[in-house]
């Protein structure tokens, strides 16, 4: 899986236009129609770069309304290339697991704590992976979409009967915001992000 990694991050690269996307992001935080001006492409050739850019966490965004703005992150883009020369010129791959990137946690979680079909076979008691396996269901929820109550436990039982403490941990490290009985995703900045946590 380590170097399934180190793969996945050379093909998000692998491409001319996600390599000019990048560089004028080294100048700073961009939204999607400026990069399309920049980049004379269409919006949506631009939106489906930056999503293979955004699975292989070289870029984040945020929502602002209806605009999305991008951003580099540096410290994955760092680790990739670090964990690539790692890999090519160690002597073995005995400490792989501590030269890649921590994304490569964030798969061993998915793994490890989710069934096949989905369900969560528990909810982790170690703050940083439980933050993974909230994350993980969180982001199968649609961004500016307001939930009822009972739309959210619908949603979290899929994963868990325990709704509930669920619900809870969705607002308490800020991935919902609850106004009375209505849920609605806050902008993905203000997550408690697990990349993070020591």
């Amino acid at each position: 899986m380590q170097l399934e990694k180190i793969v996945s991050y050379h093909k998000a690269l692998a491409d001319p236009t996600r390599l000019r996307l990048l560089l004028l992001l080294s100048q700073g935080e961009m939204h999607g129609q400026a990069l399309a001006e920049k980049l004379n492409l269409s919006q949506p050739t631009v939106t489906h770069h930056a999503a293979k850019l955004r699975e292989a966490a070289l870029i984040m965004e945020r929502r602002d309304k209806n605009t999305v703005y991008f951003k580099l992150n540096p410290e994955f883009i760092n680790n990739g290339a670090e964990a690539s020369l790692q890999f090519i010129f160690s002597k073995g791959a005995e400490n792989m697991e501590e030269q890649l990137p921590e994304n490569s946690l964030q798969d061993t979680v998915i793994r490890n704590f989710f069934s096949k079909d989905g369900r969560l076979r528990q909810i982790p008691a170690q703050y940083k992976k439980k933050l993974i396996a909230l994350q993980y269901m969180v982001e199968k929820l649609e961004p500016g979409v307001v939930y009822t109550e009972k739309e959210i436990n619908e949603f979290i039982k899929q994963f868990h009967e325990d709704f509930a403490t669920i619900r809870r941990e969705f607002i308490m490290h800020q991935f919902m915001y609850r106004e009375k009985d209505k849920y609605e995703l806050n902008p993905r900045e203000v997550w408690t992000r697990w990349e993070y946590v020591k």
